[in-house]
């Protein structure tokens, strides 16, 4: 699995943690191992610009999720691998360390842990997740804690 990542916020993040648990997820996801996936952690200032001009939002956000290539992503053993073994170009996944650090201030956990949990969003939207509806938050939401819980527990080994 190819994950690059660049820190273009200016905030000291361990960006190694954010890799591990993108390819967790990925991993427990079942994505074709060849399947490719960019994060680019950005600061307010940009993120209020990609939230304006690709969601039509204001002010900053906390991750955006940009698919790349929905057809040939490989979801699991079940699917067909639609691209014939060819890298599934999943997308790529923004985060703003910032907003992520107020709103794990109000949660009362970790800026660290805040972007973890964004990571997994991200893949998750990569993946098709969404949350409009209510069932389908209960599906994305239950889907990214115990892809969260699994993460963690592999850590703590």
């Amino acid at each position: 699995m190819s994950i690059e990542i660049a820190n273009e916020s200016g905030v000291d993040v361990d960006t190694d943690a954010v890799l591990a648990v993108a390819r967790h997820a990925l991993d427990e996801m079942g994505v074709n191992p060849l399947a490719e996936l960019s994060v680019l952690l950005v600061d307010i200032d940009y993120m209020t610009e990609l939230n304006h001009r690709w969601m039509g939002g204001d002010g900053p956000t906390d991750v955006l999720a940009f698919p790349m290539d929905e057809g040939s992503v490989d979801h699991g053993p079940g699917e067909n691998a639609a691209a014939g073994g060819e890298p599934a170009l999943l997308g790529d996944i923004v985060l703003c360390p910032e907003v992520a650090a107020k709103q794990a201030a109000t949660a009362g956990h970790s800026a660290a842990d805040e972007l973890h949990l964004l990571t997994v969003h991200g893949v998750l939207h990569l993946l098709g997740y969404d949350h409009a509806e209510p069932e389908e938050e209960r599906e994305m939401f239950g889907l990214q804690a115990r892809l969260l819980a699994s993460w963690r527990s592999t850590r703590s080994r």
